[in-house]
């Protein structure tokens, strides 16, 4: 590392390709105070490793790099001790998008953003061995549709500043502009975009409310799996806030809080104090965690597992301040159709047994 370079990755390495998350990282530079005047974008080539100077030169001219808090043209020189951040998008975007139709539930939209109500089952967008039947395949196609003067090779390779689960269901928002990505890039790194979820848990909460404070990060042994590690010595700092909505003795419905973004945070943080989502089969969920030996609460179970056959987690809400008016701006969904017959089914079967309240 450079003398006098103070250089802040704040993301994990890259994650799965349906991870849940933000998708930008922000990395900061300081210059030397005996630093004679240079263009930015060759001083930001020589300081940063495996980047490239046409990405700089693409965030500078996005606005994406900010020197002392503001946005500086492409040809800056960089004087003593100026403090640099550049936003970047922390995914290689090799992969061509091929526009392909298919419906998509959107729920607002203006010239800076969209925000979708993404239905479980639903890739993000393209990686490897993903390559088409995304939701990002999906809003090309979409796009080409309304823009008539946009063509398949001039469509935005940007719009996307987080993402949620293949089989995470509910909102997110895509930037239709340089403009917005830098603006939600940014309000994302700063944990103050507001999102709420909603999931089903196995077991009894004992508080009816808490926080959960564990780093998250690759699983040492299984790479594609996620841990949680409360001493903070390998992953990044996430930070969930619960509230139970109702209890079923058995399963609780909460409402969850992200702070921070990490991957599969809310699943791996529910696991990491004993009460994994239910039916989720990447973290222990999809067996009988909680409950009886008789074999008509096994089949009970099995029947909610079919009715809901992914893990119960739903995004809500999600607010943000607009990045061309300054408004906050809040958005609300409902429940998917799976995740309410399934509490449905709990209601009712443990109003019969006392255990509900």
């Amino acid at each position: 590392m450079h003398q006098g370079q103070d250089h802040d990755r704040e993301l994990d390495e890259s994650p799965s390709p349906d991870g849940s998350e933000e998708l930008y990282e922000r990395l900061n530079l300081r210059v030397d105070k005996g630093q004679e005047p240079m263009r930015i974008d060759k001083f930001m080539v020589q300081r940063l490793e495996a980047v490239s100077r046409n990405k700089i030169q693409k965030a500078l001219e996005a606005g994406m790099v900010l020197v002392n808090n503001k946005q500086v043209a492409p040809n800056y020189k960089i004087r003593p001790l100026d403090e640099i951040i550049l936003y970047s998008d922390k995914e290689a975007h090799g992969e061509e998008i091929i526009p392909e139709q298919m419906p998509l539930n959107i729920q607002y939209e203006d010239e800076e953003v969209m925000i979708i109500n993404k239905p479980p089952g639903l890739v993000v967008h393209p990686a490897s061995g993903n390559y088409s039947g995304t939701l990002i395949n999906g809003v090309a196609w979409y796009l080409l549709q309304k823009n008539h003067t946009l063509t398949e090779q001039n469509l935005p390779r940007f719009g996307l500043v987080h993402r949620i689960d293949k089989n995470t269901s509910g909102l997110m928002v895509l930037a239709k502009t340089e403009k917005a990505v830098r603006s939600l890039a940014k309000q994302f790194f700063d944990h103050t975009v507001k999102r709420q979820y909603m999931a089903l848990a196995w077991g009894d909460l004992a508080e009816d409310a808490g926080t959960i404070i564990a780093h998250v990060g690759r699983h040492l042994r299984f790479r594609k799996l996620f841990d949680a590690y409360p001493e903070g010595d390998h992953g990044k700092e996430a930070i969930t806030h619960y509230k139970v909505l109702e209890r079923f003795g058995y399963v609780t419905l909460v409402q969850c809080v992200l702070e921070t973004g990490r991957t599969h945070q809310i699943r791996v943080h529910m696991q990491h104090i004993g009460h994994p989502l239910f039916n989720d089969d990447t973290y222990g969920g999809d067996k009988i965690v909680k409950g009886t030996v008789f074999s008509k609460y096994r089949q009970f179970v099995d029947n909610c597992f079919a009715i809901c056959p992914r893990h119960a987690l739903h995004a809500k809400t999600i607010g943000f301040v607009h990045p061309a008016t300054g408004k906050e701006m809040l958005f609300e969904s409902e429940l998917p159709d799976d995740m309410k017959e399934v509490i449905g089914k709990w209601r009712a079967y443990t109003s019969t047994t006392g255990l509900h309240r």
